[in-house]
């Protein structure tokens, strides 16, 4: 693939494409061309223009998701779909609502704000690591499950220790025990196969921005027919009270959330077209090449290291995280300019080697955390040059 098509710094290796994606030009093209529509003319292309546009960048995605365009709606990122959907929903005093504790922390944090809101629990069911089958994720999160859980947030690729969670037999029986899911899928566009009606969740929420290379601020959000009234947006506008031909009120409530700059939401379509012509055999060849890439790089970097991956292979999609050595290099003192707690060895990694990568701090600190991607741009040679520095400071 060649460089020119992205917009990243060449001195730099980025190996972390699964924290926010990276936008091709083609892509920011577009988006480009429709800012400057709707600067020319803010008050048709806002009030008029905008909505057909939308509804044609919808069924692109609704096509790639197997999810009907009537149940579908753009948000921002993924934190803010279940920010809608968690604190649109009603608990009792005494109910329970469900999470593991590899999900990630700006949404585990709404489960544990609306929890402490209305009285219920928020229950934290422990998946070990490493994992070694999905059959271990099942278990613990089931055996969490009571008559009290009303809704279990689980994520279907883990954001600190890049896991492929068994999302269709998790919702499959806990749909038995009468427990809605609603499912993280931040990581799972354009990594993934997905066939949203088929997986039968309540809620499913992806970011356009990561894996389909999307403009930042494009993400989605997929709520089953029977589980959409009372579903609001983040913030409540005009269409709550003004509806629109052939659109849902679920649609209706989302689509216009005040002023705002539309334009990543309007060029999914054109991402999802971008990313399925970089290889012969479109986006699912791509989506193996990904998974082939990372799975060679994490064999090497556990070879070279001398350390275990998170978990098994077979659970494994674009993103591979591997626990590092328990040592000072790793672990102190933690990067006093990051915002949350970090280790230094991830500013080191990219001021001293100019290789971009996540170093974390998981499950508590001085446990660090390494995670790799693998995207189109990536090849073999930018994972042993990450090897090689590791092996120096480590």
């Amino acid at each position: 693939m060649a460089k020119p098509t992205w917009l990243l710094d060449p001195s730099v290796v980025m190996l972390n494409h699964g924290a926010f994606g990276a936008c091709p030009r083609p892509v920011l093209e577009l988006q480009t061309r429709l800012r400057k529509r709707m600067e020319g003319r803010p008050v048709p292309f806002l009030v008029r223009d905008m909505f057909p546009l939308l509804d044609e960048s919808r069924q692109s995605l609704a096509s790639l998701v197997g999810g009907r365009p009537e149940n579908l709606v753009f948000v921002h990122n993924a934190t803010a779909a279940v920010n809608a959907v968690v604190r649109s929903l009603r608990f009792r005093p005494g109910d329970q609502l469900l999470a593991t504790d590899h999900g990630y922390n700006a949404c585990s944090n709404v489960v544990q704000y609306v929890a402490r809101r209305e009285g219920a629990a928020a229950v934290v069911a422990n998946v070990p690591v490493p994992i070694q089958s999905p059959q271990e994720v099942l278990d613990a999160v089931l055996s969490c499950v009571t008559d009290r859980t009303r809704l279990a947030v689980l994520d279907h690729v883990t954001s600190p220790t890049a896991a492929v969670f068994p999302i269709q037999e998790l919702v499959r029986r806990l749909a038995q025990r009468g427990v809605d899911v609603l499912v993280d899928g931040a990581h799972a566009p354009g990594m993934l196969p997905l066939n949203l009606d088929q997986l039968g969740a309540a809620y499913y929420t992806g970011n356009c921005h990561k894996w389909l290379c999307a403009p930042k601020g494009s993400g989605f959000l997929y709520v089953r027919p029977d589980r959409q009234e009372g579903i609001q947006p983040p913030i409540i506008s005009h269409g709550y009270n003004q509806p629109r031909l052939g659109h849902t009120s679920f649609q209706d409530a989302f689509d216009w959330q005040g002023t705002d700059d539309p334009t990543a939401w309007l060029c999914v379509g054109r991402a999802i077209r971008f990313m399925s012509t970089l290889v012969p055999g479109g986006l699912d060849e791509l989506m193996r090449r990904n998974r082939q890439t990372v799975l060679a790089a994490q064999r090497m970097l556990c070879s070279r290291l001398g350390v275990q991956p998170t978990c098994s292979e077979e659970m494994i999609g674009s993103i591979a995280a591997i626990r590092l050595p328990d040592v000072p290099a790793a672990t102190e003192p933690a990067d006093p300019a990051a915002p949350v707690l970090l280790p230094r060895l991830g500013r080191i990694l990219a001021d001293r080697f100019s290789i971009e990568v996540p170093v974390f701090y998981w499950p508590a600190p001085r446990q660090a955390m390494l995670r790799v991607a693998a995207q189109v741009y990536n090849d073999a040679g930018q994972y042993g040059r990450l090897a090689d520095a590791l092996a120096q400071l480590l």
